[in-house]
């Protein structure tokens, strides 16, 4: 009951930070606060990179936006996204200001890898809170391990995000070849759409907790679908990238779900090297003096955690970050 109502609670919330939300487009150029290397904010426009609409990047993005608003000389908004590939990608571009980004693909952007061609001059605000990688399959597919997914139609989310970077590498060391799976770009309100009318067979979705998306699927569907326990692809997993762990959703996180072992990585905010290292300060310190707002919006923000908010290698931290944090944790 007690999450139920904590998701409640952030769909009310939701309601009231859409409204500064955007759908996106080009940043208009902020300037460096005075001073540049004191912890204040510059004044101007910031737009945030979220994700899908029915996931916890949009909301949280939504509420980070209003913070942001409501506590500095800018005005935020959020853009709702294909997530983090595409995210990185544009905020290397200029299109955006900050991303929300799972850790992996974050460490691809500064390394060159996976879907970065080049290193991108980008560096941490902060960790914030896990992700956990849902893999939920209809029981009439007759799936028990990913390996099962050959043959299947499998949705591995929006094309250039951190689900698809994660449904692809899953596929991979599960010893399935090109081919094997018909997969299927789909976000997430799209997904969960094919998934209670039988159109795919299985989906890969990484979120924090609870996922809207998700507890619509169980809250519909639960008697149709289930969750897979992934947690014997971590070695592999970790071959390819060190940041993934094993995890656990717990139970009731969605309606008549057991606990669940599966694979868990950071959520990073991403920005450019160029932000000014004032402004980069103001808004590290700004997500850990208001994270019981953040925490309204939505109940992963309480994973937020200063003692934490290192970035895992090679993902480093803006010196105003890391100047911000330094403070935080005397």
């Amino acid at each position: 009951m007690k999450r139920t109502r904590t998701f409640t609670t952030a769909a009310m919330a939701l309601a009231a930070v859409l409204a500064l939300s955007s759908c996106g487009g080009k940043r208009e150029n902020t300037p460096a606060a005075e001073g540049g290397d004191s912890c204040t904010a510059a004044s101007g426009q910031i737009t945030i990179a979220t994700g899908n609409s029915t996931g916890v990047y949009y909301v949280l993005g939504g509420g980070l936006a209003q913070v942001i608003s409501s506590n500095t000389e800018l005005k935020a908004t959020a853009a709702e996204t294909g997530a983090s590939v595409q995210n990185l990608q544009q905020l290397a571009s200029g299109d955006y200001d900050i991303a929300f980004s799972l850790a992996d693909t974050a460490a691809d952007a500064v390394s060159g890898n996976g879907s970065f061609d080049k290193p991108e001059e980008i560096s941490a605000l902060t960790r914030i809170y896990d992700n956990y990688t849902h893999v939920i399959v209809r029981k009439d597919a007759n799936i028990k391990s990913v390996e099962d997914f050959k043959g299947k139609t499998i949705s591995t989310g929006s094309p250039k995000s951190g689900t698809e970077v994660i449904a692809n590498r899953l596929i991979e060391t599960a010893g399935l070849k090109e081919g094997d799976v018909t997969a299927q770009r789909l976000d997430l309100a799209k997904t969960v759409d094919g998934m209670k009318d039988g159109t795919i067979d299985g989906m890969v979705w990484s979120g924090g907790l609870p996922t809207a998306g998700v507890t619509d699927l169980f809250t519909s569907n639960g008697k149709d679908v289930e969750f897979l326990d992934i947690s014997s692809l971590e070695e592999p997993m970790k071959e390819i990238n060190p940041v993934y762990e094993v995890g656990e959703v717990p139970a009731e996180t969605y309606k008549g779900v057991a606990a669940v072992k599966t694979l868990v990585t950071p959520n990073v905010l991403m920005v450019r090297n160029d932000m000014d290292e004032g402004t980069a300060c103001a808004l590290t310190k700004l997500v850990y003096d208001k994270k019981a707002d953040l925490e309204k919006v939505h109940a992963a923000a309480k994973e937020i955690n200063v003692e934490n908010a290192e970035a895992p290698d090679p993902i480093k931290l803006h010196p105003g970050s890391q100047k911000a944090l330094e403070e935080l944790q005397k």
